[in-house]
């Protein structure tokens, strides 16, 4: 009985050292709209450059100046609704779980997630003003997942398959370039609604 007691306490101050050290905060309902929002977005990119083609065909683009203004706006969007509803749900849950919001952790996780995540940013609006618009859905699906990867020793461990799972993605897009939207709204719609409501339903909320 006491062997056990003994365990037991151990298991709780592993878990006590582990929270201290981690940005815990993460909510699986934000990364469940950020899945939702994505899909619209990819939807409504697709209706813009890819209107007059066949879904399962392969894809060819021709980008006006106009088109890259929407895109942009797109993109923007679905960031901007992300963010949101991310600090909400973040907040809420910190509130819950008695974690600060703001501290040396958090700051460690968003800069660990901010290099890879600007880096590929920057990269991708050069390369699609370059005309090379077939490369920015794998693109920023590698590097997205380097930032989950890289930032993942800040946070819930969930997050790193997470990121593996975004580069794969990314690299198959790279060989299969006119499917890439398919890719992304997979990589960004559908495994962020599949890892929101595992955490969600994890009571990880």
């Amino acid at each position: 009985m006491n062997k056990e007691k003994y365990i037991e306490d151990i298991k709780d101050i592993k878990d006590m050292m582990n929270r201290s050290s981690r940005f815990i905060s993460l909510s699986g309902m934000s990364g469940i709209c950020a899945g939702v929002f994505s899909l619209i977005g990819a939807y409504l990119a697709y209706e813009t450059i890819y209107s007059d083609q066949e879904y399962f065909e392969y894809r060819w683009t021709n980008l006006t100046n106009e088109s890259l203004i929407i895109l942009l706006a797109i993109a923007l969007g679905v960031i901007l609704f992300s963010l949101i509803t991310g600090i909400y749900f973040t907040t809420r849950k910190a509130q819950k779980i008695n974690q600060k919001l703001w501290d040396q952790h958090t700051k460690k996780y968003l800069i660990n997630l901010s290099i890879p995540l600007i880096s590929g940013g920057i990269l991708s609006l050069i390369l699609l003003l370059e005309g090379y618009g077939g490369l920015i859905a794998p693109l920023t699906l590698i590097f997205y997942g380097l930032a989950l990867v890289n930032g993942s020793h800040f946070t819930l461990k969930e997050t790193r398959s997470l990121g593996i799972m975004e580069i794969l993605l990314g690299l198959l897009a790279t060989y299969f370039v006119g499917y890439g939207l398919i890719f992304w709204a997979i990589g960004f719609g559908l495994l962020h609604i599949i890892y929101g409501a595992f955490m969600y339903f994890n009571n990880k909320i």
